[in-house]
């Protein structure tokens, strides 16, 4: 099913690119933002960062996996629609 959001949707899974895997010591954290992101605390960041990830590394983290929950969400209310 087409949209009139096709170009910006290509262009938000083109540069967030939610599909990559995360970083070992992430991939918990990213699992919590995909299913419950209100879970997500100051105190994870910080085990984050004390693993040895940078600032960029956790926002890119975090920004890759809440893009790729949604677009997923999105995607499947566009199926349930066609």
């Amino acid at each position: 099913m087409e949209t009139r959001y096709d170009e910006l949707l290509r262009r938000l899974r083109e540069a967030s690119r939610p599909d990559r895997e995360p970083p070992a010591a992430a991939r918990a954290y990213a699992e919590t933002v995909r299913r419950h992101a209100y879970r997500v605390s100051d105190a994870d960041v910080e085990r984050l960062l004390e693993a040895g990830m940078t600032e960029d590394d956790v926002f890119e983290t975090t920004v890759a996996a809440a893009v790729g929950a949604g677009l997923a969400r999105f995607d499947a209310a566009l199926r349930a629609l066609g």
